[in-house]
């Protein structure tokens, strides 16, 4: 009589456990960031309905150019990416002004030493 109740129980819990609960994936975002302080640019979109995702995103190099990446990815392709790059590369001739000898300041270009700090004991 026991076994018969808990074979009962065990067939009961499989049939309640047989449920999926799988949500159909649909999506869409994008977002973007201009920062003037910092020189900070870039955006990014994604749409995704089912297993096909595609999107974008942009973002300024320190060169002075636009990195352009655009993917797409699905069961039969797998991912796959193109990547452009807009504009051309600037580099700045003078990196930073350099003098003869220590010149005392913290300044871009300058190493200096924590054993000049006065100490407090």
């Amino acid at each position: 009589m026991f076994k018969l109740f808990f074979a009962l129980i065990v067939l009961a819990a499989a049939a309640f456990a047989v449920d999926d609960f799988y949500a159909y994936p649909s999506y869409k975002f994008e977002y973007g960031v201009k920062d003037p302080h910092t020189g900070d640019h870039k955006s990014q979109w994604e749409h995704r309905d089912g297993d096909v995702v595609k999107g974008a995103y942009t973002l300024h190099e320190a060169d002075g150019t636009e990195r352009v990446v655009e993917y797409s990815s699905d069961k039969h392709n797998g991912f796959q990416a193109h990547v452009k790059r807009v504009g051309h590369a600037h580099h700045p001739e003078v990196y930073g002004h350099h003098e003869g000898g220590y010149s005392g300041s913290y300044g871009h270009g300058f190493g200096h030493s924590y054993s000049k700090l006065f100490k407090y004991n």
